[in-house]
């Protein structure tokens, strides 16, 4: 779905993504991990057209992402980042029909399709009036994603969409992203810091350092045969060297 040639992205003389290839099969939920100011955000964001590269080529179903085309594709992309980045002006129903609003859709499509959102989220409809403030944390998460999927997306790219939210609550939410993945069969890349979250989310993960892709792979491939000692050096730091193979699970 996207793909990345020798894309480098530089501000300026931090090397934020340092020349990487990278391929996103249709279908497929790929976690990006890393430390913070590993290049994993930077990745989804020129993916989105949000940053340029200066650089290799960003691609999207076959095609270079480009000025004219970018509007066109983020038509096709749902983005989700951290505590939701909801209008705090706008009620919850109008932050989620956002887009579509924007496509003219009609009021009478707009419901159905919120309707169809809040139970797959498992959003109460009683919270579609309230603003973001009046809503808790996991619930505007849900409505984030909610927003993200109106259009019903190809693609779904997720920043640390979890990061904010307290244990229990972001323990629910992992369940129910694992579910809703499984249930749309979209192609997801998710940015975390989270190993365990990553492996519960993902089909495959990739590992970054200094703007590079350090090990791509599933969990025992990281774990088992780590390609650098970094690698082996993040699993221990996350207490995931030498665990059984049947720890697969959220935090």
């Amino acid at each position: 779905m996207f793909s990345l040639h020798n894309v480098e992205k530089r501000f300026g003389d931090l090397v934020a993504v340092a020349g990487i290839d990278l391929e996103v099969p249709v279908g497929t939920t790929l976690a990006l991990i890393g430390a913070s100011g590993s290049g994993k955000s930077t990745v989804l964001r020129l993916m989105l057209g949000l940053e340029q590269p200066d650089s290799g080529e960003v691609r999207f179903a076959g095609d270079p992402v480009t000025d004219q085309n970018i509007e066109q594709i983020r038509q096709s992309v749902g983005y989700v980042i951290q505590e939701g980045g909801l209008f705090p002006h706008l009620s919850t129903r109008d932050n989620i029909a956002l887009l579509a609003r924007h496509q003219g859709w009609d009021h009478e499509r707009q419901r159905q399709r919120i309707d169809q959102l809040c139970e797959l989220t498992h959003f109460p409809s009683s919270g579609l009036a309230r603003r973001p403030a009046q809503l808790s944390g996991g619930q505007r998460q849900r409505v984030a994603l909610m927003r993200a999927l109106m259009l019903d997306p190809e693609v779904l790219l997720m920043d640390e969409p979890l990061g904010a939210l307290d244990p229990l609550i972001r323990f629910e939410l992992q369940n129910e992203l694992r579910d809703v993945f499984g249930r749309l069969n979209k192609t997801v890349v998710l940015v975390t810091h989270d190993l365990n979250e990553a492996n519960f989310l993902a089909s495959e993960l990739i590992l970054m350092r200094d703007g590079g892709i350090e090990q791509r792979g599933d969990l025992d491939g990281l774990r088992n045969t780590p390609a650098t000692d970094f690698v082996a050096h993040f699993l221990r730091a996350q207490h995931l060297m030498g665990d059984s193979d049947d720890d697969r699970g959220s935090t």
